[in-house]
């Protein structure tokens, strides 16, 4: 998702090395038109100033977007829907390097490209076209159809009980009983943190219940959602809006219950999903920025692998089809980051994360990395005829 700040300053010289190897292969230098591409997929030429699409268009059903990042900074890159549905999207492409982004387009119409340098407000967009009108790949594979439908029962049984712990946390906050809302922040987080794609889709309510106090607002936008609650809770004291600030909070994982109710998935997404959670991870948990005053990054951590791993559990059955090799990896590497976070437990949680070593953080990062690489693949293993 898009953060004000650059997170990719504070990564750790192993999580950068790892990035780049989930990146795949570097990009070349310079402002030159994007290149066609022999594999049929669009080129997309990002810099500091610029986002050149190759095509303006493409037929319905799978595309493939090819990003290299020429720039100085670290980008994402975008397909936004009607009303700024996000389609797909790959973040933290680093300076140099090449990310690829399938997705599945299946309805013809007016959509948008962006690449975000700094990865911070509404990016460098341009119109794009899907012409025509495509099969869903859901409509001709029962296996594929099986794995929506049973990743849209996961976030469903996550949101109902989102949406209770929302409430608890809510009405702690405004009896003025700080400990015990402090206790509950994680807690709540962990069932939004497992869901975290489907809720960044809808554009603006992420910001809204997500947003850090330094990200890039529109006018008239505030610093609202979990963080805001968290920096009264552990940094300001509950101040005299903290109250309406947590009804708010509320109101927007309700209208996230009743969106998602009805939202359609792609395959390509809920593999696109699992990886978009391990960049989370790599982009901020390491770091220690995305809950920066109660520093409960590692129930976030924990959620978001969890998230990542169901996903790809949903998607099983047509991976073992496809590629019999894939599944076993994904278990292995799975494991290892499971033991691994086991291994910091305190209690029912975690222990703060500025509890952790620089050695500790290290092993984190290479454990993660080396379970990105895997799920990386997923999405073309989807995809594949």
């Amino acid at each position: 998702m898009p953060r004000a700040i650059e997170r990719s300053l504070t990564l750790s010289a192993a999580t950068l090395g790892a990035t780049a190897l989930l990146a795949g292969c570097a990009g070349g230098g310079g402002g030159a038109a994007a290149p066609a591409q022999s594999d049929g997929s669009i080129a997309v030429n990002a810099s500091d100033t610029a986002c050149e699409v190759a095509k303006a268009e493409a037929p319905a059903g799978k595309i493939t977007f090819q990003i290299a990042n020429r720039g100085t900074k670290v980008t994402e890159f975008y397909l936004y829907g009607t009303g700024d549905r996000i389609m797909g999207e790959v973040e933290n492409i680093g300076p140099g390097l090449t990310r690829r982004l399938i997705v599945e387009a299946p309805d013809g119409g007016t959509y948008t490209t962006a690449c975000k340098p700094g990865m911070v407000g509404d990016g460098i967009r341009a119109p794009f076209t899907v012409t025509g009108q495509a099969s869903r790949s859901v409509d001709s594979n029962a296996r594929l159809a099986e794995a929506t439908a049973s990743y849209k029962r996961y976030v469903n049984s996550q949101i109902e009980a989102l949406v209770p712990k929302t409430q608890e946390f809510v009405d702690t906050v405004k009896a003025g009983k700080v400990e015990e809302a402090k206790a509950q922040f994680p807690v709540a987080r962990v069932y939004w943190e497992r869901i975290e794609p489907v809720a960044e889709s809808f554009g603006d309510l992420d910001p809204k219940v997500d947003g850090r106090e330094d990200d890039e607002r529109g006018p008239g936008e505030s610093f609202t959602g979990y963080h805001r609650l968290e920096a009264d809770l552990w940094r300001d004291g509950l101040k005299p809006d903290s109250g309406a600030i947590a009804d708010q909070l509320l109101v927007d994982i309700k209208d996230l219950q009743a969106r998602a109710a009805t939202v359609e998935l792609t395959p390509v997404q809920l593999a696109n999903g699992a990886k978009e959670l391990l960049d989370e991870v790599a982009t901020g948990k390491i770091t220690g920025e995305e809950d920066r005053y109660s520093h409960t990054d590692l129930w976030d951590f924990k959620a978001n692998v969890e998230g990542s791993q169901a996903a790809v559990a949903a998607l099983r059955p047509v991976i073992d089809e496809k590629d019999k090799a894939l599944g076993p990896t994904l278990d292995q590497r799975f494991a290892d980051v499971e033991k691994l976070l086991e291994g910091y437990r305190s209690g029912d949680g975690f222990k703060l994360y500025t509890e952790l070593t620089d050695a500790d953080k290290k092993k984190m990062a290479d454990s993660v990395d080396a379970l990105g690489e895997p799920v990386s693949q997923v999405a073309g293993v989807v995809t594949s005829t």
